[in-house]
């Protein structure tokens, strides 16, 4: 309703308000704006280092590729010296670490992986943390944590580190599960292992999956060409929210690469946006969609645009994708379609993707559930070469395998939870990011820390996502509680759809998250759905 909504903007507005320090004096208001622009200021730097510390290694053998696919191995050829050039950009980068049976590549991989924007970004992040601390205390919070948290769903740095706590317990028997049955793999090539290190975590769970689940990662792959995926990704949007897509061509975009495409709804235009897909020099290396302008009912459409890096859809190799590849693409795409139906509302301040941080992943994460459903996949994912659609079998194969490593995934996230929120969470005098990132992998990974690695140096939600990294978690548990309401024999049926759209998709932030969840429920959420799915 009208009041609803405007006491939704009116609470947003005097949200806004407080934290830029609008009832302290002119002199705490001024420094508080200065500060903010300093945050941006080096956040921008933390992003371009990142942005521009791609790293290469160079491999003088062919032979130090066996167990790569194919078209990655003819993808990079030998250059004037002799010398195949890798790159940390994902493409080059995750087939390394989930294929490559040289250690020795993978280890170099890791090490240059894991060193992104260092040294630079370890002065830079403390900085970031420091001036962030000092913005907190001016507005009168213990530390940066508790403001940043004071506007989320999880309202305080307690309630976070509470959570953070009881989702490393509910993962802790099941990540030592699967943590022991990949040193049992091991131990099949090296009888006297003990222990698994991260630059292995991911070839033998690859190998795990092969032998104890039937499933090898790589007899998927020419069922995900990049072209057929984008096809997939907007059909089912389309279908499942009834809208259409259309490209406009030879439009102006900042890239030849990037294409420019329309949303339409009953014949109208109702959003616009952009997809920029594929690798380049000094380009975003990670994935994520971006508002470029906040749609309001009857004056302006929404606006978006999707920066990834996905493999290029050139004439051989296809651009063929990874299983995760589409999962991200179907991800990010859920922001995007959350972006365009919340575009409607009469005040800006409630449009777009407005909602408490900690709600915003979990439309998003809800869309990867159909990479999951046969039927979904099967309209999209088809042999490059024979045009056959996928298994049945093999798609029920891969859902198996990737329920392996559920548990060492969960306890990997809560890493980065504990980082971002330990970052955060205290006076900033002090910090040494390399001893905390030690510190928390010694108390929370089953790996043991790599000596000589700064993963935190090329994280860049340390700098978006701050202290509440937990979101994704948080998130997930919504997302799993209200995947539940949907039939599972049909994922396309249109009914739960589009009460899923109108009551929490297209309602913004007209209200608060947790009430979103629950008009679309029709009860409170729980634990249930998250329990169910992290046991399974």
């Amino acid at each position: 309703s009208l009041p609803d909504a405007f006491a939704a903007f009116f609470t947003e507005v005097v949200r806004r308000l407080f934290f830029s320090g609008v009832d302290r004096d002119e002199e705490t208001r001024v420094k508080v704006k200065e500060l903010n622009d300093e945050i941006v200021l080096i956040g921008q730097d933390f992003a371009r280092n990142i942005r521009n510390g791609k790293l290469t290694i160079e491999v003088e053998d062919v032979a130090e590729l066996d167990g790569l696919p194919q078209d990655y191995i003819d993808s990079h050829k030998p250059n004037d010296e002799d010398k195949i050039i890798l790159t940390t950009e994902y493409p080059d980068a995750v087939p390394v670490f989930s294929y490559a049976k040289s250690e020795n590549l993978r280890k170099r991989m890791y090490m240059a992986y894991n060193n992104r924007a260092f040294p630079e970004n370890i002065s830079v992040l403390e900085n970031l943390a420091k001036t962030r601390y000092k913005l907190a205390r001016l507005l009168g919070f213990e530390h940066y944590a508790d403001y940043v948290t004071a506007d989320k769903m999880i309202k305080s740095a307690s309630n976070a580190d509470e959570f953070i706590t009881n989702i490393v317990d509910a993962s802790g028997d099941r990540a030592k599960r699967e943590y022991q049955e990949l040193l049992e793999r091991k131990r099949k090539d090296f009888p006297d292992a003990t222990q698994i290190n991260r630059w292995e975590s991911g070839y033998y769970s690859e190998l795990v999956s092969k032998e104890n689940y039937s499933f090898d990662s790589q007899s998927v792959r020419p069922y995900f060409q990049y072209e057929k995926v984008k096809k997939g990704v907007l059909d089912v949007t389309a279908k499942l929210f009834a809208v259409e897509f259309r490209r406009i061509e030879n439009a102006e975009v900042w890239h030849e690469s990037v294409e420019l495409w329309e949303m339409f709804e009953d014949g109208k235009l109702a959003g616009r946006f952009y997809l920029d897909m594929h690798p380049r020099d000094d380009k975003y290396s990670h994935a994520a969609h971006f508002g470029i302008k906040t749609g309001v009912a009857g004056k302006q459409i929404p606006e978006s645009s999707l920066v990834c890096n996905f493999p290029e859809p050139t004439e051989q190799p296809p651009g063929l994708m990874e299983y995760s590849h589409v999962t991200t693409f179907f991800h990010e795409f859920g922001h995007l379609i959350h972006s365009m139906f919340a575009g409607r509302q009469r005040w800006i301040g409630i449009g777009g993707i407005s909602t408490e941080r900690d709600f915003v992943e979990a439309p998003s994460q809800l869309l990867e559930e159909w990479t999951k459903d046969v039927s979904t996949m099967q309209s999209f994912a088809t042999h490059f070469e024979t045009g056959e659609p996928i298994p049945s079998d093999l798609i029920s194969q891969m859902n198996l395998a990737e329920e392996f490593g559920k548990g060492l995934a969960v306890r990997r996230q809560m890493e980065f939870a504990r980082l971002s929120l330990s970052i955060y969470d205290r006076d900033s005098a002090n910090i040494d990011t390399d001893e905390m990132v030690k510190n928390i992998t010694d108390e929370y990974s089953l790996f043991p820390f790599v000596e000589g690695t700064h993963m935190q140096t090329a994280f860049g939600h340390l700098d978006g996502y701050s202290a509440i990294y937990y979101t994704y978690m948080w998130s997930l548990v919504l997302s799993k509680d209200m995947f539940s309401e949907f039939d599972q024999a049909n994922l396309m049926a249109p009914d739960v759809a589009t009460r899923y759209r109108k009551t929490v998709l297209a309602a913004g932030s007209s209200k608060p998250a947790k009430q979103l969840v629950e008009d679309f429920l029709g009860r409170k959420s729980n634990f249930a759905a998250y329990q169910n799915w992290l046991n399974q």
